[in-house]
């Protein structure tokens, strides 16, 4: 099971004059990553490279930011999967001293960075999420929200067309129960939709005939 992180860790190390500061934090996806590599940037002026790895999700990114290939962004990527981490962003901002590391020396240095901000850290277990999106209608718009919220689930958007339809998320080890108990109370008037087509077998009945997707 992947880990992640519940806040963000840091660390910073002098090698040779050259300051090297780690921090590892949660991170949702690229989009995310790419704003907060872009903060640091603005925080740090004088830094000469901002070199970051990515694990979220199925989305991955190693970036040397002009060290030579390889002496930074993927050894930061490999320290990630080592911990079995994902949902988080490693960035080490760097300020050059003036004695250059050579390649050994930098892959220690961008290593060391994010390793030593995850000593001791508390890991937690990362939830796979699924998300839903059924249709009701209007007379049970609010059985419906009140089954989602007694299951935890987030509701997302709603839409109100000639049904009620609506999109929610939660943890996918109980998607299971929820569509069991959600077919059961809906009297075969909830339909399930995706933006493709029908939900997967197990997420019930598609929409019946003449009932058209709302929003």
């Amino acid at each position: 099971m992947p880990f992640t992180l519940s806040e963000a860790v840091h660390s910073e190390l002098l090698i040779k004059k050259s300051r090297f500061i780690g921090c590892v934090e949660p991170m949702a996806d690229r989009a995310g990553a790419l704003a907060r590599v872009a903060e640091l940037r603005a925080q740090h002026p004088g830094a000469t490279h901002v070199c970051w790895a990515l694990l979220a999700g199925g989305q991955s990114a190693a970036v040397d930011d002009g060290e030579p290939g390889g002496t930074a962004g993927r050894p930061m990527l490999d320290v990630l999967r080592h911990q079995d981490l994902d949902g988080v962003l490693a960035t080490v901002v760097r300020y050059f001293g003036g004695v250059k590391l050579g390649a050994g020396g930098l892959l220690r240095a961008y290593t060391d960075s994010v390793a030593q901000a995850l000593l001791g850290v508390v890991k937690v277990p990362r939830q796979r999420l699924r998300t839903l999106h059924c249709a009701v209608p209007y007379a049970l718009e609010g059985w419906l929200r009140r089954e989602l919220a007694a299951a935890g689930a987030t509701l997302g958007e709603v839409a109100h067309g000639s049904l009620v339809s609506a999109q929610f998320s939660l943890p996918e080890l109980q998607a299971g129960a929820l569509v069991a108990r959600l077919n059961d109370g809906g009297q075969g008037k909830l339909g399930w939709l995706t933006p493709t087509g029908l939900q997967d077998d197990d997420a019930g009945s598609s929409l019946g005939h003449g009932q058209r997707r709302s929003g």
